[in-house]
């Protein structure tokens, strides 16, 4: 049993997941040890993603914790049997483990549910307004942490080339207005998220300052997993994110998303209405 030296956010999941099954079951850990021969140490190095799990012992485990769920225990299994190095690992210890744990999700992820209040959606986002992004900043980052930063944004918009995976984003008004960077660069942000939007896979839409009743003032990002109980949220941040995975946190944030769609104008309508904005800039 060798001890992992980096827990990806996946293999910390799946470990959170097994623990989440044999807590329903009623047992803890000592029993479970108990009842499944497992030694006590090792079931805990598995729930706590120190170490790896196998495909048979994930079924094992279900099998004595009762859990009949085939579709959440094959997905399981398919976490536990990834080997691939994923391209964002090359970022580890480069940048916030929350970036390099965002990108390795969104990879996964059957479908991205985004609101954004005051920034343009970062897989949406040009060249030339990331640099005026980071070039603007505040936060007092060397030029090589500035293009670390921004390499890595534009790498993570490969995922919207994949056919399986649906896009749903409702921006604000307010992120379409905001100048981050000069007019030209502007008018190209705004062109290119017209473009964008045209991809079958893209789901656009817009709620204009005078939505009624609308209340909702933060940014957030739902990622699909296989099935619902491997949901993720995204609560974003300055620095950092916050992922959440608590059964009331999403199904809390599947309802404000639901929300958020219904003060937004249709894709349609969206459409016209950035299209308006780039000749009123």
């Amino acid at each position: 049993m060798v001890a992992r030296t980096v827990i990806t956010v996946r293999q910390e999941r799946l470990g959170a997941e097994l623990r989440k099954l044999r807590e329903r079951s009623g047992l803890g850990l000592r029993e479970a040890a108990r009842a499944t021969g497992i030694n006590e140490s090792k079931l805990s190095s598995v729930e706590a993603a120190r170490v790896g799990v196998s495909a048979e012992r994930i079924r094992f485990l279900a099998s004595h914790y009762g859990v009949g769920d085939s579709p959440l225990i094959d997905a399981l299994v398919i976490m536990a049997n990834e080997r691939v190095r994923g391209w964002w690992e090359e970022y580890r210890g480069l940048l916030p483990r929350s970036f390099v744990d965002l990108a390795e999700l969104e990879c996964h992820a059957t479908y991205l549910r985004s609101f954004e209040m005051v920034h343009i959606p970062g897989l949406l986002q040009t060249e030339e307004h990331v640099q005026a992004l980071y070039n603007a900043s505040t936060w007092g980052m060397a030029e090589e942490q500035r293009e670390t930063r921004a390499r890595f944004r534009l790498q993570r918009q490969e995922v919207l080339h994949r056919d399986d995976l649906v896009y749903e984003v409702v921006i604000h008004e307010a992120a379409l207005r905001i100048r981050r960077a000069g007019l030209e660069v502007v008018q190209q942000q705004l062109r290119h998220i017209l473009e964008q939007s045209e991809r079958p896979q893209v789901s656009l839409r817009v709620v204009p300052f005078d939505a009624d009743r609308f209340n909702v003032l933060y940014a957030t990002l739902l990622l699909g997993g296989p099935v619902p109980e491997l949901d993720t949220v995204l609560l974003d941040a300055a620095h950092e994110g916050t992922f959440l995975d608590a059964e009331a946190q999403l199904d809390r944030y599947r309802r404000v998303f639901v929300e958020v769609q219904k003060s937004a104008l249709g894709v349609v309508e969206s459409r016209e209405f950035i299209h308006r904005l780039t000749k009123d800039q």
